[in-house]
């Protein structure tokens, strides 16, 4: 682990370093490998040939997406671990893939929307309808908002919107058809446009989940301690609660159900920064955006010529990884 600060600032020079490879990375590797000159030509003196607008229409937007989607995803992860101090805990306990998901399938099935531009504001809607039911059924009661209530609220939840959509996939295979590569996760196809609709609300996310870390670092202390501290702890965790909103909804709308990178990420940044927020998250954002892009270029080659929706790899990097995780929360105990 990475003690001081100046190691921790060194670091994130280098995952920075890394990130910006990785991003260069996704633009020249694919089916029509592009050597460094072409890129470097089509993003500065576009010719319009072929080679040069895959690059720039293509390539470049799915960088891009990838490098924001992934950061969001981590923070969005660390924040919600935060949140019901469950180290297994994803954005998907708020039931936020579900949600958008179901009233993306709602909308194929019932009002014929099929423009991708419009489907991701409905993911967006989607998963900000999910969160808020799960936050008003875990607010109810005496003990108001606690870590066990959130996770048994999101987990009912979840399993309702699933529920739904499973249904009414079954009974509309045209609907099935339309969102099935969504269902899966995939930055490919992906158009600048959605990244730049969303892009203020995950600006905005990553902001303030910066200005938040030192709350989240005294919230993690437990709710006793915080509130003799002065911190307003139902106020915290609803704006936590929003940000990973923001963050994951955000997500959801440009790339869909992207899992396992806010499961996977939170522990890598953990490894090297600690659990200090004010590192922890920054951290997250670069690792995350590494991860994303490197399983983005994996999923181009896996069944070349074909491509694999990067949700699929991602899976396939994080089941043994959250197996891991839980077997040695286990043998903690």
């Amino acid at each position: 682990m990475l003690v001081t600060n100046r190691q921790k600032m060194v670091g994130l020079i280098g995952l920075l370093i890394v990130l910006l490879a990785a991003m260069w990375m996704s633009i020249v590797c694919g089916y029509t490998d592009t050597s460094w000159r072409q890129a470097v030509a089509a993003l500065i003196d576009n010719d319009g040939s072929n080679a040069h607008l895959v690059v720039a229409t293509v390539r470049l937007p799915r960088a891009l997406i990838a490098a924001a989607v992934g950061a969001s995803l981590a923070m969005a992860g660390a924040l919600m671990q935060a949140l019901t101090r469950n180290p297994l805990a994803s954005p998907g306990i708020f039931g936020i893939n579900a949600g958008a998901g179901f009233l993306i399938v709602v909308m194929v099935t019932f009002f014929s929307i099929s423009s991708l531009q419009m489907l991701s504001w409905v993911a967006f809607m989607g998963a900000a309808m999910a969160a808020l039911i799960v936050f008003v059924i875990s607010a109810a009661g005496k003990d108001g908002l606690t870590p066990l209530k959130m996770t048994l609220a999101g987990t009912a939840v979840a399993a309702l919107f699933a529920s739904l959509t499973q249904g009414m996939l079954a009974m509309n295979e045209k609907a099935l058809e339309e969102v099935l590569f969504w269902l899966a996760g995939s930055v490919a196809g992906r158009k600048l446009e959605l990244l730049a609709a969303v892009f203020p609300y995950l600006a905005a996310a990553w902001l303030g989940s910066m200005l938040l870390a030192r709350h989240v670092n005294i919230l993690m202390m437990g709710d006793d301690v915080a509130k003799g501290l002065g911190q307003r702890t139902t106020f915290i965790k609803a704006a936590a609660a929003l940000l990973v909103v923001l963050l994951a909804g955000g997500s959801v709308a440009v790339a869909g159900p992207i899992g396992f990178i806010s499961i996977m990420v939170p522990h890598m940044a953990r490894a090297l920064a600690g659990v200090d927020h004010r590192w922890l998250l920054p951290y997250c954002a670069l690792l995350g955006g590494i991860l994303l892009l490197m399983a983005d270029i994996g999923a181009r080659y896996v069944l070349m010529p074909r491509e694999v929706p990067v949700g699929i790899v991602t899976a396939l990097l994080g089941v043994p990884f959250f197996i891991y995780i839980a077997r040695r929360g286990i043998a903690a105990k």
